[in-house]
C-alpha cells in the first residue's frame, strides 16, 4: 500500500500513456515530456499562488499586523485578485525603449527559472528530466538570468534601470561563484553530476538513527549554509535585495515594467527561489529520503516538499527579521569571506573522504573548517571600523 501511494503519480502517468498507445511510436516520448511539463507547471504555479499569500500572512504575524484578509475566506483568494489585477493593468513601454529586448527580458528570465526546476528529483522515480549532467545543466541554464537582467535594464532605455541592472549583475556574478563551488564537494564525494545519484548517495542511517545526509558532516553543514546564503542573493531576497530596493523610489531593472511583464519577473523570482531551495534539499538534506528510518512509509514526495517548505519558511523569516544591507557590505562579504570558505569546504570534504569517512575524518574536517573560519574572522575584524559613535552637541 505504501509503495503504491509513493508511486501514484508515476502509475498515473503510465496509465495516461497506455491510453494513448494507439499513437505513433515517435509521439510517445513527446507526450511523456508534455505530461512532465504540465505537472511541473501545475505544482509550482499552485505553490507560487500559495506562498504569495502565505508570505504576507506570516510576515504580518511576525510584525504584529494584519495580512491579506479581505478577498475570500481568510484572504485566500488574494492571489486570484492579484492575478486579475496584473492581467488587466495597462502595459506601459517607454517611447525610446528597445521594444524587442524590453519584451523578451521577462520571458527569458521566467523560462530560465522553469528549466532549472526540471532536473530536481521530487520523489522516488520522480525526476521530470533525469540527465547525467543535471547539476551542470542547472547552473548553465541558471547563469542566463544575468543576461535577462541586463536585457531588462538596457532595453528600458532608463539610467535608473541600467544602473540597477549593473548592480544586480555584479551581485549575482559575485555570489554565483560560491554557489557553484559549494556544490563541488558533493560532486567530488559522490563522483557524479546527476542529482539522482547525489540523493541515492545519502540513503541510509548512521547507527540506524541519524540520516546519512551530507549536512550532518562538517563540510556539508558549512557548504549548506554558504549555499543557502548565496541562494538568498541569487533570488534577490532580503537582506540582499539591493538591486530591486522595493521600499525605495525605483525598482532596479524592473523600473519600467508594469502589468503582466512585472508579474512575470515576480513569478521568476519565486520560481528561482523554489529551484535553489530544491537543489539545496537535493544536495545536502537527503532529497526525498525520510529523516528517521521508521518514517519511510510516508511517500517520498511528501518528505521532499516538507523540506522545501521548511527552507521557504526560513526565507520568509529572514525577510521579516533582517534589514537591507549596503552594496559594499554585500560585495566584501562575497569575495573576502564566502569565496575562501567555499574553497575550504572542498578541502574539508577531501580530508573527510580520504580519512575513511569515519569519526577521525569528521573531526579532521571540522578542524579544517574551524581554522579557516577563525583566521578569516581575525583578518576581517570590523570592530574598529564600526566603533561606538560619539555624539557632540553645540552649547
Amino acid at each position: 500500500m505504501s509503495d503504491s501511494l509513493d508511486q501514484i503519480f508515476i502509475n498515473a502517468k503510465q496509465w495516461i500513456l497506455s491510453l494513448l498507445s494507439a499513437l505513433p511510436g515517435w509521439l510517445t516520448p513527446l507526450v511523456s515530456c508534455l505530461i512532465n511539463i504540465a505537472a511541473l507547471l501545475g505544482v509550482f504555479l499552485t505553490l507560487f499562488a500559495a506562498i504569495s499569500v502565505l508570505e504576507r500572512k506570516i510576515l504580518g504575524r511576525m510584525q504584529n499586523r494584519y495580512g491579506p484578509n479581505r478577498v475570500g475566506p481568510f484572504g485566500l483568494f488574494q492571489p486570484v485578485a492579484d492575478g486579475i489585477k496584473m492581467l488587466i493593468k495597462e502595459d506601459i513601454v517607454p517611447v525610446r525603449a528597445d521594444k524587442l529586448v524590453h519584451f523578451l527580458a521577462p520571458i527569458l528570465i521566467a523560462a530560465t527559472a522553469i528549466l532549472t526546476l526540471g532536473i530536481i528529483p521530487y520523489g522516488r522515480n520522480m525526476t521530470p528530466f533525469a540527465i547525467d549532467g543535471g547539476i551542470l545543466f542547472f547552473f548553465a541554464v541558471g547563469s542566463t538570468t544575468e543576461l535577462a537582467v541586463f536585457m531588462a535594464g538596457w532595453g528600458s532605455n532608463n539610467k535608473f534601470s541600467m544602473l540597477g541592472a549593473m548592480r544586480a549583475i555584479a551581485q549575482m556574478v559575485s555570489y554565483e561563484l560560491p554557489l557553484i563551488i559549494t556544490t563541488l564537494p558533493d560532486v567530488m564525494v559522490v563522483g557524479a553530476l546527476s542529482p539522482d545519484a547525489i540523493v541515492a548517495a545519502q540513503d541510509g542511517y548512521w547507527t540506524g538513527v541519524l540520516p546519512y545526509w551530507f549536512v550532518t558532516t562538517p563540510w556539508g553543514a558549512a557548504a549548506f549554509i554558504l549555499f543557502f546564503v548565496s541562494g538568498l542573493v541569487e533570488s534577490n531576497r532580503t537582506p540582499f535585495d539591493v538591486p530591486e530596493g522595493e521600499s525605495e523610489i525605483v525598482a532596479g531593472h524592473m523600473t519600467e515594467y508594469s502589468g503582466f511583464k512585472y508579474a512575470t519577473f515576480f513569478l521568476a523570482e519565486y520560481f528561482g527561489m523554489f529551484a535553489i531551495s530544491g537543489l539545496a534539499v537535493t544536495l545536502f538534506l537527503g532529497g526525498w529520503h525520510a529523516p528517521i528510518s521508521i518514517l519511510e512509509f510516508i511517500p517520498s514526495y511528501v518528505w521532499f516538499f516538507l523540506k522545501l517548505s521548511g527552507l521557504l519558511f526560513v526565507y520568509i523569516w529572514i525577510r521579516g527579521t533582517l534589514p537591507r544591507t549596503r552594496v559594499d557590505q554585500i560585495m566584501n562579504f562575497a569575495w573576502k569571506f564566502m569565496l575562501p570558505m567555499a574553497f575550504t569546504c572542498i578541502v574539508a570534504a577531501a580530508v573527510w573522504h580520504y580519512l575513511g569517512r569515519g569519526f577521525a575524518g569528521w573531526l579532521s574536517s571540522l578542524a579544517v573548517i574551524a581554522i579557516v573560519y577563525v583566521a578569516l574572522s581575525r583578518l576581517l575584524e570590523t570592530k574598529k571600523r564600526f566603533a561606538t559613535r560619539t555624539y557632540r552637541f553645540a552649547e
